[in-house]
């Protein structure tokens, strides 16, 4: 199985160590908004890589046995 990740899908830019002219509130904000952004990666990777339901793939494959029996036109 393919395992995808977020690192294709969301553009990351490294974030600027913290220099002295920034507040240390600011630091502490960019500090804290990165964690969270790598948090939500490493649970978007989690949740792609998951096995999809043997029940969904049947709704699925009768779906799509459905739309092929359509009458063009409609």
């Amino acid at each position: 199985m393919e395992r995808r990740d977020a690192k294709g899908m969301i553009e990351q830019r490294p974030v600027d160590p913290p220099n002295r002219t920034t507040p240390p509130a600011l630091d502490e904000a960019r500090l804290r908004q990165q964690a969270i952004g790598q948090k939500l990666r490493q649970m978007f990777d989690e949740v792609v890589n998951e096995p999809v339901p043997r029940d969904f793939l049947e709704i699925l494959r009768r779906a799509d046995e459905g739309a092929d029996k359509v009458p063009e036109g409609e």
